[in-house]
Order: structure tokens, then C-alpha cells, then sequence
């Protein structure tokens, strides 16, 4: 019995080094009938150097110290989920084939969330909690049968530095940022449609401003020193207590300079949906969150349908 686990080790790790080592390709995900899809490109594996130097302007405590992380390729969504392939979702016709179980879907906004900044034709989709986005990628292997999910802290950082050590991207700098992001001083306190502006060295839109964007972790104010044991991309940092909320990063349309650094964490607080009419407060809408949103990562090696289910009854377990 023994040497037949030690077999099916040694395959496992054949198959996933060969896995990592192969060349990823872009690709589109298909969204539904009507040619809605998700351009998704390869990141590379990597060690790179999280977190911001002690010297860094803007610099807060939660952002360190500094520790090396060690990533496992995947892929990224190139631009942040817009609505048009958010409502590809939401408002799936019942007779799309194959037709995706056990998904709920979000409820009706009780207000346009939008604030009439834009819906369709490339517009981030926004007012999202955490619990949206991670349905929505449920949603997603239900109907296709791969597996996808929101970029853990250290994924989205890697990807957004694309593995450098610098402060808003690789040759971006404060004098030429307005080409990179829409943030405070050139978006006229709204959204913007994705991929207007450039992107980084790794195809990716929209890392810095427009919307800020989920991660998989709940805020941790000491995570660097929680992940030192095991400095990973997929070492998500789970539920604290009942308040812990989760951490989005890049910042928004509305964001000063110090939020769009690549290492600036944000945690969700309850001012993000202070003026939510429901009662209890909606798990799906962000009344006050308008400059929020999400993209979608594609690991290269896949878990086991059964650890996907796991994955997602515990990640969408509301206490």
C-alpha cells in the first residue's frame, strides 16, 4: 500500500510540473450564446518581494514587513468583469444548454448601483460584495467546467507588479499614471469602460483605479506575519471573526494616489453599504460601494470536483 501512494505521489507531481512548465496561451472564455466572453491571459510563475518598503510613501502598518512569495502560473481575466458579462449570469435564459445547478442568483438591485455611470458596452460591473463575485465564479464552472475564482491578495499583487519590485506598475510612475489608471484627479468621479487605457507589461487593464477589485482573503492587519509559514498564492487567509471582512486592492475611480499603490491594502468596512434598505442587509449589493468590482484568475492546476464544492461551501458560508 505504501509504494502504490508513493506511485500516485510522484505522478501527481510529474503531472504537475509538466502543467507548470508548459506555455500558457490566452484564451476567451465563453460566457453564454450570444458571444459574451472573457479574455483571459497567462501569468507566469514567479517569486516576487510583497508588501511595500518601510520608506515608501503612503506606506501603512498592514503592509508588511516584507516577505518573498512564491506563485504558480494561472491565468487572469485582462480587464475587470464587466456587466455585460456579469448579467450573462444574472440573467441567464433558462433554456441555455448546459444549464448550471444549485447557483442562486443575486437579487434585484433596490436602486441603480450603476448611479448612472454605465452599464453596457464594457463598463465594469460594480456595488459587487465579495459574495457576488464568488457565486459568480461558481456560476462560471457550473457552466463550464473549469474552475475559477477571485486572485488570493498575493496572486493579484504579483500580477499587478507583473513580478517587480515597484511602487504602481512597471514604468509607470506618479508623472505618467494618468495613462495607467482612472482614479481621483482624471476620472470625473465616475467609471470608466475597461481596457481604455494601457495596460501592463502582462496584458492586464485597469489594475489601479476605475474599480478596485476582491480578493479571495478576508483582511488580515497582520497577514504578512499569518502567511510566513507558508508564502504562497493560494495560502488564503480564511475568516477571522464575524466582522472580518474581505480585502480588495487597486482602488477606485474616486482613489488619491497612496490607495492606487500596487501594495495598499483594503478592507471592507460598513460604510461601503451604510445606506442599504434591506433588512438584514443584502449579502449580493454594495449600496455605498460604487467603486468596487472584481476579475476572475484560472489556476493552472485544478482541484478535484469534490474540493471545488468544498471550496465553494466554504467560501460562501455567511455566518
Amino acid at each position: 500500500m505504501k509504494n502504490k501512494l508513493l506511485i500516485v505521489f510522484v505522478l501527481f507531481n510529474i503531472s504537475k510540473n509538466h502543467a507548470q512548465n508548459q506555455k500558457l496561451e490566452p484564451y476567451d472564455q465563453l460566457v453564454n450564446d450570444k458571444l459574451i466572453s472573457i479574455k483571459m491571459v497567462p501569468i507566469p510563475a514567479g517569486s516576487y518581494l510583497m508588501g511595500s518598503p518601510l520608506n515608501e510613501k503612503g506606506r501603512e502598518a498592514d503592509e508588511g514587513p516584507q516577505i518573498i512569495v512564491n506563485i504558480e502560473p494561472f491565468w487572469m481575466s485582462a480587464t475587470e468583469i464587466t456587466h455585460d458579462q456579469f448579467m450573462a449570469f444574472r440573467f441567464e435564459e433558462k433554456d441555455l444548454n448546459p444549464k448550471p445547478d444549485a447557483v442562486s442568483r443575486p437579487t434585484a438591485q433596490y436602486i441603480d448601483l450603476t448611479w448612472g455611470m454605465g452599464k453596457e458596452g464594457g463598463f465594469p460591473a460594480n456595488s459587487m460584495q465579495p459574495y457576488t463575485a464568488i457565486t459568480y465564479c461558481k456560476w462560471l464552472w457550473k457552466k463550464t467546467g473549469i474552475f475559477y475564482r477571485l486572485p488570493s491578495e498575493a496572486e493579484w499583487e504579483y500580477a499587478a507588479k507583473a513580478g517587480k519590485k515597484t511602487v504602481y506598475g512597471e514604468n509607470v510612475s506618479i508623472q505618467n499614471l494618468k495613462n495607467f489608471a482612472w482614479f481621483e484627479t482624471n476620472s470625473n468621479s465616475k467609471y470608466h469602460e475597461v481596457a481604455k487605457k494601457s495596460p501592463n507589461s502582462w496584458g492586464l487593464y485597469d489594475m489601479m483605479g476605475n474599480v478596485a477589485e476582491w480578493t479571495m482573503d478576508r483582511y488580515d492587519p497582520k497577514y504578512f506575519e499569518t502567511i510566513k509559514q507558508n508564502p504562497t498564492g493560494t495560502n488564503f487567509i480564511k475568516r477571522i471573526n464575524f466582522s472580518s471582512y474581505h480585502t480588495a486592492k487597486g482602488g477606485g475611480f474616486r482613489s488619491p494616489l497612496t490607495e492606487l499603490r500596487l501594495s495598499d491594502r483594503q478592507p471592507q468596512t460598513e460604510n461601503w453599504n451604510k445606506r442599504d434598505p434591506q433588512i438584514p442587509r443584502s449579502k449580493w449589493w454594495l449600496t455605498d460601494g460604487a467603486a468596487v468590482g472584481f476579475r476572475i484568475v484560472r489556476p493552472i492546476v485544478p482541484p478535484s470536483d469534490a474540493d471545488i464544492e468544498q471550496f465553494f461551501k466554504e467560501a460562501l458560508e455567511i455566518e
